[in-house]
């Protein structure tokens, strides 16, 4: 029983940490971005086919370049591609190679740590000139709970994954406040670049605008998260950023037009792209009980049950209290659409949600799609007694009942 209320905390808390979506935006596209503030980064350039990285290459002369495939997730150098090619970061002798290496890459699946068995698909590479630091430092500016407002965390440990050296040496990092309306003063930030060992006067002047400047993109743009790793200082004393990480609050995206305008569905799971044109909170899982709910903590609660009884969750699926018919018969298509799914269980608490809308939506539903899985309903609250009435004359094999833990247990059952 331990273990399965632990692994039901763990479902809930994969659906609650899904449900806070932020737009990330690909490496060239930051790259503009941090151009676009005066930000100095190794010149880059986009391509999204063969022939385009050929002509890129050429710009780069003798002194070659590197080739990066961008798909949103990391380690991508240490990934592969689902054509058998090893890794998604190549140094580039030649533009020959460079088409080359674009050729096998566009279009290919990139499996990374952190993009599960399945991989996304690459739709274009970037081409960025070869610069060796002769150190490598981290910078991020982000928001902290405890302090109530932005900060910036910087650390002489770059080039490496962060959360290690957090774990390993927490002295290592180094924790600026920010002023939220006046920003980073170039007094404060020079201070915090002697600080973390940029060695000449104009490398630590350098660094201090940078750190300047990523605050302004962070508060012009409504970012969640700005991380530069590395932050790199050259043998020659400049200060370069050689990666880039960015993050914004999807709630801004109606006046940052122009950083949404950026997005990659296709780096996304299609069922949660779908959901979300017609404004459902959908999450989707592992599991084989498809789940639609009404509020995100019943959803929760609901999956929590499942587990209790040995089941998983194919989905978090919160359809919101101003569903319609026509959202329910969306929710239930997507739902309907995942071949995993093997039962469909209903749960419905009828506050500022009809029961009558969730019930004439999964009847049209279940009538349009030929719904051959076992579907599971428990409905209470507004408009019960009529939501029950349209299932008992639906002629539908629907599976009524009033005790969510029976009910849960039942679709666990029949998820076979």
């Amino acid at each position: 029983m331990l273990a399965s209320l632990r692994k039901a905390g763990s479902l809930a808390r994969a659906a609650s940490a899904g449900q806070k979506r932020f737009l990330s935006i690909h490496e060239y596209q930051s790259v503009n971005l941090l151009n676009a503030y005066g930000i100095p980064t190794p010149k880059s350039i986009a391509a999204k086919t063969p022939e385009e990285a050929f002509e890129v290459a050429k710009q780069f002369g003798s002194t070659g370049c590197v080739i990066k495939a961008q798909v949103l997730a990391g380690g991508r150098g240490k990934g592969h591609f689902d054509n058998g090619l090893q890794g998604g970061v190549h140094i580039i002798e030649s533009p020959e190679q460079a088409k080359d290496y674009a050729s096998k890459m566009l279009g290919a699946k990139l499996i990374t740590k952190q993009t599960g068995a399945g991989g996304r698909v690459c739709n274009a590479v970037m081409l960025a000139e070869r610069r060796d630091p002769s150190h490598e430092y981290y910078v991020a500016v982000l928001n902290d709970r405890n302090l109530g407002g932005p900060v910036l965390v910087a650390s002489a440990q770059g080039g490496m994954n962060i959360e290690e050296v957090a774990a390993k040496d927490p002295n290592a990092i180094i924790t600026t406040p920010i002023d939220f309306e006046k920003g980073l003063d170039k007094t404060e930030a020079v201070a915090l670049a002697k600080k973390l060992g940029f060695k000449s006067e104009g490398a630590q002047s350098e660094a201090a605008d940078i750190f300047i400047r990523l605050y302004n993109i962070f508060k012009d743009k409504d970012a969640t998260q700005i991380e530069i790793n590395p932050l790199g200082e050259t043998s020659d004393g400049h200060v370069l950023c050689m990666d880039a990480k960015f993050g914004f609050d999807d709630n801004a995206d109606f006046r940052q037009k122009d950083v949404f305008a950026l997005r990659d569905v296709t780096q996304e799971e299609p069922s949660e792209v779908e959901a979300q044109k017609y404004g459902l909170n959908f999450i989707k899982l592992d599991g084989s009980v498809g789940c639609l709910v009404n509020g995100a903590g019943l959803a929760m609660a609901t999956m929590d049950v499942l587990a209790l009884h040995g089941g998983n969750p194919a989905n978090f699926l919160d359809v919101g209290g101003g569903a319609t018919p026509e959202t329910v018969k969306k929710a239930f298509e997507i739902l309907v659409a995942d071949p995993k799914v093997k039962s469909i269980f209903i749960n419905i608490f009828g506050g500022i949600m009809r029961c009558d809308y969730i019930a004439e939506g999964v009847i049209n539903a279940a009538k349009e799609l030929d719904l051959k899985v076992p579907l599971i309903v428990r409905l209470k609250g507004t408009k019960e007694p009529e939501a029950k009435e349209m299932i008992r004359n639906s002629g539908l094999k629907i599976i009524p009942f009033d005790d969510l833990d029976e009910a849960a247990a039942n679709a666990v059952k029949l998820a076979v």
